[in-house]
């Protein structure tokens, strides 16, 4: 099997899954208990220095216990056009680089809010728009949408939650008042996916 073609390719695919995991909001030791192995484990990914990078079904591995996909590590990597080209490259990813003709595809369509006040600020100000993806649990301090039973929504960063309260933070009192909400009350609560703001 083709190892990768240099140790400064394995360096930016490393640094590329850290790029992404700190997106995500997770320390290594997090990341790595997702995957299944040690913070140590991953950071020896992160570092280049664990060979098996560049093969999809780690790549796949990793970005799903991070909560993204290997189209998305290659995009964090960089442009092909500053990648050395040999023929018969068999890496795991290959990407055109970030331009593209048309809308990427998506693998499950996102609903889109444009917050209205400034509750989630220094998190996401007004006119911050977020997309959520229906189905899609948050994790702690990742922003949430809550459609609620009433047909109100509400945009919160979540803490925890049992089987009969969830608990979230940034209603009118700020990211430091913490909201409980009666599950009974809720008809659906997403993850924030994005931010995006103008």
């Amino acid at each position: 099997m083709p190892r990768f073609e240099s140790d400064e390719d394995a360096r930016r695919l490393g640094e590329a899954l850290a790029a992404l995991r700190r997106e995500a909001g997770l320390s290594q030791a997090e990341a790595g208990q997702r995957a299944g192995m040690t913070s140590q484990g991953w950071g020896l990914y992160e570092t280049g220095k664990r060979p098996g990078l560049f093969r999809p079904d780690v790549q796949r591995r990793l970005t799903a216990a991070i909560g993204a996909t290997a189209e998305a590590l290659a995009l964090a990597r960089g442009p092909a056009d500053e990648r050395p080209e040999r023929p018969g490259d068999t890496r795991g990813v290959a990407s055109t680089g970030r331009g593209f003709t048309g809308a990427p595809p998506a693998a499950a369509p996102g609903r889109r809010v444009q917050l209205s006040n400034d509750d989630l600020a220094p998190w996401a100000a007004s006119g911050v728009v977020l997309e959520y993806e229906p189905g899609r649990w948050p994790r702690r301090d990742q922003g949430c949408v809550i459609e609620m039973a009433d047909g109100e929504t509400r945009v919160r960063l979540y803490d925890r939650a049992d089987a009969e309260v969830l608990v979230v933070r940034g209603g009118a009192g700020g990211l430091g008042a913490e909201e409980r909400i009666a599950r009974a009350d809720t008809r659906s609560v997403s993850a924030v996916v994005a931010r995006l703001e103008h």
